[in-house]
């Protein structure tokens, strides 16, 4: 997501999503426009005795609409802010909360794995927003009679917060609802398969949401349940691989640098594509009288002209900003840092950046270690895998 910071609320950066931006104007046009059938709700279940006829006229409606949506969103922020600040409590840092398309989304470092924490952290945020409702409420009872419009967006808020709670609670992993049952499904079962558990009922739900907001032309549910299917597939894979790679670490998967295939700094880059070509490799690390200068990869070479290959070396096109790993990491680390810097390999280096080069891991590495976990239930450092490339 592309996201500005708008400020910070207990050392946690609050953000706006550019989606954001065109998500407001569109809720507060839905309230102008539903003003009357949401005051004869009011009016209804809370007595509320708002008249009607005093909001709809001339721009009232689509003011009381925007400052109804925005109320709405600082209801998000709060929710999130129940869960953030529990974590916080847990020792897991919060990186930001972001306002978005679909509502908030706090980022945390990571999810805990302890059922009692996750638990704790998915109900604060539903807590939060009931309580958000009942304090709309409050401000509703003690309004008075003639101010209608302010009488309607609190009664609105106090409505809409429980029933955001309400909805969140439903158990479609990865919402809270889903997290919720993770967290109790995970009391007496691994935690990979109490996830993938919670999320095969996640996608049950979100596959009955998609047919619901088809069936009645609800766009927004529909996004819902596309966003709530898509989650949930991600996060049971990367939990599947996390406890599938405990106890690995990258030594175990890496090529050593004793089988790595290097090229030097002077190569021509004719020459570097006619041993990729050869041998099979698309990644090369480049070493200078034994030390590692830079990596160079096909995308690099393709970006010089073939008439102009004879005449470029490899290290005109080589990338010094060289992303390495160190060997005792774990290799579900590994991985993370190739998905966040979208890359396909890792440069092994003992002892940090500025470190030998010990070994090189890819992402084939990788899903090849996956494969042999999964198919035998464990991984023999002692077996071959070079498919470093």
């Amino acid at each position: 997501m592309t996201s500005f910071r708008i400020g910070s609320l207990f050392g946690i950066p609050i953000k706006l999503d550019v989606t954001f931006l065109l998500v407001l104007p569109f809720f507060a046009y839905l309230i102008g426009v539903q003003i009357e059938p949401v005051v004869d709700l009011l009016n209804e279940v809370m007595g509320a005795g708002i008249s009607s006829e005093a909001i709809t006229t001339g721009t009232t409606p689509w003011v009381l609409g925007l400052v109804a949506a925005i109320g709405l969103f600082v209801g998000v922020v709060l929710h999130e802010l129940g869960h953030s600040l529990t974590a916080q409590r847990f020792g897991f840092p919060i990186e930001s909360i972001t306002l978005w398309l679909l509502g908030g989304l706090a980022a945390l470092s990571e999810m805990p794995e302890d059922w009692r924490q996750e638990l704790a952290i998915a109900i604060a945020g539903p807590i939060v927003s009931v309580l958000v409702g009942f304090a709309s409420y409050g401000l509703f009872t003690v309004t008075p009679a003639s101010l209608d419009g302010v009488r309607f967006v609190l009664g609105y808020l106090a409505v809409l917060n429980v029933g955001l709670a309400i909805f969140n609670m439903v158990p479609a992993f990865p919402m809270d609802g889903g997290r919720v049952l993770r967290a109790l499904l995970a009391r007496n079962q691994p935690y990979a398969r109490a996830t993938q558990q919670a999320a095969s009922v996640g996608k049950l739900f979100a596959v009955l949401m998609a047919l619901f907001g088809v069936l009645t032309f609800r766009v927004l549910l529909i996004a819902v349940a596309f966003f709530v299917y898509i989650a949930a597939s991600g996060e049971s894979r990367q939990v599947t691989m996390k406890a599938a790679f405990e106890g690995v670490t990258v030594s175990d998967i890496m090529t050593p640098a004793t089988d790595l295939h290097t090229v030097a700094p002077e190569t021509s880059v004719a020459d570097l594509i006619r041993r990729m070509f050869s041998e099979r490799h698309t990644g090369y690390p480049v070493l200078e009288d034994g030390y590692l200068v830079g990596l160079v990869t096909l995308s690099d070479a393709r970006d010089v002209k073939p008439v102009e290959r004879d005449a470029f070396t490899v290290s005109d096109v080589m990338s010094t900003e060289l992303k390495t790993i160190e060997p005792n990491a774990d290799a579900m680390t590994a991985l993370e840092r190739m998905q966040q810097d979208d890359i396909g390999r890792l440069l092994v280096v003992d002892g940090g950046g500025e470190g030998d080069l010990v070994g090189l891991i890819t992402r084939t590495d990788l899903m090849t270690a996956l494969n042999i976990i999964r198919e035998s239930g464990a991984l023999n450092p002692a077996a071959e895998v070079s498919t470093a490339d």
